[in-house]
């Protein structure tokens, strides 16, 4: 993806002019304009010269953001997300107010509530007159970016949100200065009455005080906005900007830009590390909370890897650079984020298809107000200020920034916490997830085994046991050795020397020592040397029925005992599972292992389902069939899971620590932990359900404004609306949209307790095998809430014929049991009739 700074983009109807322009532009795949971040993605083959060029041609400016070096990029993000609208906004604000104050004072004060002027003003109605289209007229100036950008809008027949601002200012302006000349001929006509009369139909202080409250309102807007872009700023922010380089046997500070790959750099304690490298010297803790959101630091010694923005808590440290400039895992993260916040989720497409034609139709619905008042004999001002209303209460931007930000402080929120969504897309579709398929080895699993049991035979110490298998072991190099041989550190057992060493087919090692010749092995295998006792035999048996794998040990002819290994679940699996299943989500685990071995492992693991004998080969197969259950969430460590996670609707790669460019993998999770799983689709529903509040607010703030506005309740209950509250109204429509969005920086992804389970795309497995043989599911568009769930099933029910219908606005489906004979056109009809729309009937 190809990113762009966009200028001049003032709404959402600017955005949706831009897309379409560029989307026009033979070679582009697919284009999105982010109105938060002033921002556009851009896939294809088209030359960027192309791309500025249909951008230019459409009304506003593009440049093709810097990425020539790590530090210029983060340098050029920072410069993208620098929140230059504030300052500028609060000198044009103060600059309007001042001006405002007295123009308010002398309209409104005086007339109403005859509030003192000086002497010169006195009987002197058209100095009034000029005074208040003077003050007007500079406010006007001071905020003639409005005008510009409106009347630009309308030149490319693309108006904009500051077209109805500008319409409406100016419409009140051009009718004070047309009262203003017909009171000075009256005066000169020596017609005092008409005078007075003119000098009521004045609105100079109505077009001033709109500008001024959505300058107000702009200015909110932009505060907000900025606060949205927090924790990609936050990042931008821990790139280091220099390093302590040794050079010649001398340590020198250079610019992080002129780090090199293979440059040898000191990190003394407290200071950050400032690219990705290996340890060559030295042992330290280190905290890396603000890439992964663990706060534990981890401790460093020669071979590990740092990364750069962690901090060197306790020890000296001597690193070879291994990644640099935009390959540091930093600056694969921002990157990440802002992708991501370029890119535009699928629900955004609703305020897009309304935002492209809302603009225009306000126009017409405000032309239509003023035709409709003048026909009914109401005065040219009344019907005036009815139209001026209804242009400057419609806010385009609320609808434009209901997604945007919604799904910029998600990103963030992941980010914070080593959640990493690649686009707009996986943040609002993980929500949806009805089944998770969980690879066990690495996911559930630790990935390393471990001893969990040492059972010494009658006569046979644990530490005799554990030191002659410690003796024999360390000289393999299976990984069911490396554990013994980890346990018998850890016990600070020793061993003694051994030779003739084999490692024999069948799962077994032998050598000679001193103390006479050594087996170790599988029970088949000893099996086959001596007889093995029945309560051995039983006891291995066990512990293979819990997943485990036994080794029995002996010198000469006499058994020693059982040591047995296991791959053992991490601890947090377990409880992570177990909010999945609380969220309606059926969890299954994939592994290569035995029936046996698996349905144990599942059964501690707490999974709703297990399938065994799956090789990594045959991952993508499976998960291809686990689709006709729900959308499809596949989670592994990405080493060869690369075909199953791109099948699967979600791939989530989990424990991907510094390396998150997993290509395959919709959503990164930078820890090693299941828990982080959950936690993902928490965030994912907790946004979606911001967006659907902020598009709610939104149509409904429209819905209801432009009505009041236009004067409909007037006759009814005689509500009528000054064209300075409908100014006030839209700009705080925006604010309040931003600041909702903003309430998810207080969401916490980790609690589970207030879950509620979601319905699987058609059910899940326990009762769709219930469900009689007679069911179909609709696939339906538009449902965006319970509200919509309630009317869809309801709809459907009413047909004879129909049992039960098992409705889902997040799934986006309807699965529809009978009792009886139902036409298909009839469940459409049923279901359209309702105002939604079916894609599909399966």
């Amino acid at each position: 993806m190809t990113q762009y700074l966009v200028s001049g983009m003032s709404c959402a109807a600017c955005s949706a002019r831009v897309e379409k322009a560029v989307s026009g532009v033979s070679g582009v795949e697919s284009c999105s304009v982010s109105l938060l971040t002033n921002s556009m993605g851009v896939e294809g083959t088209a030359s960027p010269k192309d791309i500025i060029n249909a951008v230019e041609q459409a009304g506003y400016g593009a440049s093709l953001k810097n990425k020539e070096a790590a530090h210029t990029d983060i340098t050029a993000d920072e410069e993208a997300l620098k929140d230059r609208e504030t300052p500028v906004l609060k000198r044009r604000l103060i600059a309007s107010l001042c001006l405002l104050i007295p123009l308010m004072y002398l309209s409104m004060g005086h007339m109403m509530w005859g509030w003192p002027l000086p002497h010169f003003f006195d009987d002197n109605h058209i100095a009034m007159g000029l005074t208040e289209l003077l003050l007007t007229a500079i406010i006007m100036v001071i905020n003639q970016k409005f005008f510009i950008s409106g009347f630009k809008s309308m030149i490319h027949r693309a108006p904009n949100m500051d077209a109805l601002v500008a319409l409406g200012s100016m419409a009140s302006f051009i009718w004070s200065v047309y009262v203003l000349f017909a009171m000075t001929r009256a005066a000169a006509d020596g017609n005092e009455a008409a005078v007075m009369s003119y000098m009521m139909d004045f609105y100079f202080e109505s077009a001033a005080m709109i500008l001024t409250l959505i300058t107000v309102g702009k200015l909110l807007e932009a505060r907000s906005k900025g606060k949205t872009t927090d924790a990609l700023k936050g990042l931008m922010k821990l790139a280091p900007k220099t390093a302590n380089v040794i050079r010649d046997d001398s340590e020198i500070t250079v610019p992080i830009d002129q780090v090199e790959k293979g440059d040898i750099f000191a990190v003394r304690p407290g200071e950050n590390i400032p690219v990705d490298g290996v340890v060559i010297d030295g042992v330290s803790a280190v905290d890396e909370s603000a890439l992964t959101g663990e706060s534990i630091p981890v401790d460093k010694e020669a071979g590990d890897t740092v990364s750069a923005a962690t901090i060197n808590q306790s020890g000296y440290i001597k690193c070879r650079a291994m990644r640099v400039g935009e390959d540091t895992t930093l600056s694969q993260i921002i990157q990440m984020v802002s992708d991501a916040a370029a890119t535009k989720a699928p629900i955004a497409k609703i305020a897009d298809k309304v935002s492209g034609i809302f603009v225009p139709t306000v126009i017409g619905i405000a032309i239509v107000t003023f035709i409709v008042w003048m026909l009914i004999g109401a005065p040219v001002g009344d019907a005036l200020t009815r139209a001026v209303a209804v242009l400057v209460i419609s806010c385009p931007c609320a609808l434009g920034l209901a997604t945007p930000v919604a799904i910029m402080v998600g990103n963030g929120i992941g980010a914070r916490n080593g959640i990493l969504f690649k686009t707009a897309v996986s943040l609002e579709e993980t929500g949806r997830i009805g089944v998770a398929a969980l690879d066990k080895t690495g996911t559930i699993t630790a990935g390393e085994p471990k001893v969990t049991d040492i059972i010494p035979a009658s006569g046979v110490g644990e530490k005799e046991l554990l030191g002659i298998a410690y003796s024999l072991e360390q000289k393999s190099e299976h990984p069911l050795a490396r554990a013994v041989v980890a346990k018998a550190v850890e016990e600070q057992v020793e061993s003694f020397g051994v030779s003739d060493f084999k490692a024999l087919p069948g799962n077994g090692l032998s050598a000679d020592s001193e103390r006479g010749r050594l087996y170790g092995g599988s029970l088949k295998y000893i099996s086959g040397s001596l007889p093995v006792p029945e309560d051995t035999k039983e006891k291995a048996d066990r512990l293979s029925s819990e997943g485990k794998t036994p080794l029995l040990f002996v010198r000469d002819k006499e058994l020693l005992g059982i040591i047995a290994v296991a791959d053992v679940i991490k601890e947090d699996s377990p409880k992570a599972i177990s909010e999945l299943k609380n969220m309606g989500v059926h969890v299954v685990m994939l592994t290569g292992d035995n029936e046996r071995t698996a349905k144990a492992i599942g059964e501690q693991a707490g999974v709703s389902e297990v399938i065994a004998g799956v090789l990594p080969d045959g991952k993508e197969s499976v998960i291809r069939s686990l689709k006709d259950m729900g959308r499809v969430a596949m989670v592994g460590d990405g080493i060869n899971d690369a075909p199953a996670l791109t099948r699967a609707d979600t791939g989530i790669a989990i424990g991907a620590g510094t390396d998150v460019a997993v290509d395959a993998a919709d959503i990164v999770l930078m820890k090693n932990r299941l828990s982080d799983v959950p936690a993902a689709i928490r965030l994912s529903r907790a946004t979606l359900r911001n967006i659907h509040q902020n598009l709610f607010w939104a149509f409904f703030y429209n819905v209801l404004g432009i009505p009041l506005a236009a004067g409909v309740f007037t006759p009814i209950l005689g509500w009528k609306l000054n064209p300075m509250f409908a100014a006030a109204a839209m700009s705080l429509s925006s604010f309040c949209v931003v600041t909702n969005a903003l309430r998810l920086n207080f969401f916490n992804i980790y609690d589970a307790s207030k879950d509620r389970s979601k319905k699987t795309e058609k059910v899940k497995k326990e009762e769709r095998n219930a469900m009689e043989e007679s069911s179909r599911t609709l696939t339906i568009e538009g449902m965006m809430c319970e509200h919509c769930e309630k009317r869809v099933k309801k709809a459907l029910e009413s047909l004879d014929g129909v049992k039960e219908a098992v409705v889902s606005h997040e799934a986006g489906n309807a699965v529809v049991s009978f009792d009886g004979n139902v036409a298909d056109e009839a469940l459409k009809k049923a279901v359209e009739d309702e105002d939604y729309k079916v894609v599909s009937i399966a």
